[in-house]
């Protein structure tokens, strides 16, 4: 709402500046409101243009989460709204972009049928009655607009939800096509087709000129000839002053000169210049961070069509619930996925890996090379062609909500099936120590369709688990488990995972009574709730974090949005 208002602000100010400015009175003329509302959504689109890229500046986001720059925890809350105000900015420019378009074909129609004879300087049409599509597709402005709208056009229908599903592969390559959008951007204010008056002071906006009314036989208005009765029948000298009674008398104003015209300098690429380079040094930067491939260590494959890839890489350091960027060559040339870290360095090991659940030609692509296949004799293959990994190249670490997990004194994390992978990364931190952090109580709710999906991560839980009984610290983390669909249940049946089997419960959690236990527990704290999971579990949680309680407990809701 409030990025609407100022939006809807900034339009309304340009408009009534070229709706009441002097220097806009002979253009007006011509085009009417087709050039304040051209003018104004213009302004609006510069705005947004030049902040959608910042969004996407992953380093600088990160280096904001992670150093002292931003102290204040709710300020670097706002960081994690980045994908919002990125897709925010997005719909902005779609929506005045086209009230842009709207108000230029009113325009072209209108420097067609209105070509002026007076002020020649002012036309964009060469004649009147010019066929207006001309202007459009023949002029520098008109042609550059028309292939922006095409490329608009291309990059917003493959934003959308059932596109980027289906088939990731297409929002990937059309929304690259930003850099075009942009190039063509600055080349479309270059053409200098609409004007405005510099010389105000010498000739004001519908002045009189008797010089030009005498040279044209045009006949003089009455009121001159009772002021000059000498003048009328030769040219009006400049350096003769005017009487006082001719200026009060509400007729009209003597202009000395003919008006002159100037195109606006081009003020776009000011406003995109900026975030467009630092946009670009970023992903030089992050190119050369990444040039290097990794080192494959293992590759597990998992229940639920989960791959698991352990790797290492020199220099790399991350931290809890930090993502990265993977890029395989063989897979795909362009396309790069991100994926949540589930196993971060250590000043004791180099290994890191991530959880990918295969889903979709790249993870399918990727998991193929990865594993041999099922039908092929790996006995008698040489173990260094077993172990031939394709080059695999790693960007990040990327910062995301859940590294404040660790931040708050009361943590709840909320995960829905493959969705626990920012929360792996954070339970295998706390196995390797949890007194240096300030977490000191940790709710674990994890709901899951089938029970093999609990496997992903049941060693690692059940260590954990041990681990605290053996500090006396069984408190630190309560573990729910949830199996909303029973199929199979008694598969979970293990002595190896007893401590999870008594942490199981069937069907849906129910929140209502879990967030009134836990403010119950934890009287006037503030708990960080932290969410990764479908969206309508999200919705649910944010919904109750705002919700009210008797016991002065306060929810700050966070959720994983991957920019």
């Amino acid at each position: 709402l409030f990025w609407l208002s100022l939006n809807v602000w900034l339009f309304g100010k340009t408009f009534l500046l070229y709706y009441q400015g002097l220097q806009y009175y002979y253009l007006h003329q011509m085009l009417g409101l087709g050039l304040c509302v051209s003018r104004a959504s213009a302004a609006v689109l510069n705005f947004n243009c030049c902040l959608v890229l910042l969004p996407m500046c992953r380093v600088l986001l990160a280096f904001f989460r992670g150093s002292q720059k931003v102290a204040s925890k709710k300020t670097r809350r706002l960081l994690d709204k980045s994908k919002t105000f990125h897709v925010t900015c997005g719909i902005t420019i779609c929506i005045f972009s086209v009230l842009h378009v709207a108000a230029h074909l009113v325009n072209a129609l209108n420097f067609s049928e209105n070509y002026n004879e007076d002020f020649l300087a002012l036309n964009a049409a060469n004649y009147r009655g010019e066929d207006p599509r001309k202007l459009l597709f023949a002029t520098v402005p008109g042609l550059t607009g028309v292939i922006m709208v095409l490329v608009l056009f291309l990059m917003c229908t493959a934003s959308t939800y059932a596109i980027r599903v289906s088939n990731y592969d297409i929002f990937w390559y059309t929304h690259n096509l930003f850099f075009v959008f942009y190039m063509l951007l600055i080349l479309h204010v270059s053409g200098g087709v609409l004007k405005y008056q510099t010389n105000l002071e010498e000739h004001p906006p519908g002045c009189f000129n008797p010089n030009k009314t005498l040279q044209e036989n045009v006949t003089v208005p009455k009121a001159f000839e009772e002021s000059f009765p000498y003048y009328t029948t030769q040219p009006f000298p400049e350096d003769l002053s005017v009487p006082e009674p001719f200026v009060h008398n509400n007729f009209m104003r003597i202009c000395s000169e003919e008006p002159k015209f100037q195109s606006h300098f081009p003020e776009t690429w000011l406003w995109i210049s900026g975030p467009l380079c630092l946009y670009c040094v970023e992903r030089l930067y992050r190119y050369i961070r990444s040039n290097k491939p990794v080192t494959i260590t293992s590759v597990i494959s998992h229940p639920s069509n989960v791959l698991e890839v352990r790797m290492m890489k020199e220099d790399f350091k991350a931290r809890p619930g930090q993502y990265v960027i993977l890029h395989c060559p063989r897979v795909s040339a362009l396309e790069s996925h991100p994926f949540t870290l589930t196993m971060c360095p250590t000043d004791t090991k180099a290994t890191f890996g991530v959880h990918l659940k295969v889903v979709g030609d790249w993870t399918e692509r990727f998991r193929d090379l990865l594993l041999l296949h099922s039908n092929q004799d790996t006995e008698i293959l040489p173990i260094f062609q077993q172990r031939r990994y394709p080059k695999l190249y790693v960007d990040g670490p990327f910062g995301s909500p859940f590294e404040e997990s660790l931040n708050y004194e009361v943590s709840l994390c909320v995960a829905g099936g493959i969705g626990v992978t920012p929360f792996a990364s954070v339970l295998n931190t706390l196995l390797d120590g949890w007194k240096c952090y300030k977490l000191r109580r940790l709710y674990f709710i994890w709901v899951c369709r089938d029970i093999e999906s609990f496997r992903w991560f049941a060693d690692l839980l059940c260590a954990l688990h041990n681990k605290l009984w053996q500090e006396n610290r069984p408190d630190y983390i309560n573990i729910q488990l949830y199996l909303s669909q029973t199929d199979g249940i008694q598969k979970i049946i293990d002595e190896k995972y007893q401590a999870l089997n008594s942490r199981l419960l069937i069907g849906r959690p129910r929140w209502k009574l879990i967030f009134d236990e836990i403010a119950k527990c934890n009287r006037r704290k503030t708990i960080g709730v932290f969410c990764c999971g479908p969206n309508k579990m999200s919705k649910i949680l944010h919904k109750m974090s705002n919700s009210s309680n008797s016991y002065g407990t306060r929810f700050e809701y966070n959720k994983e949005s991957f920019s």
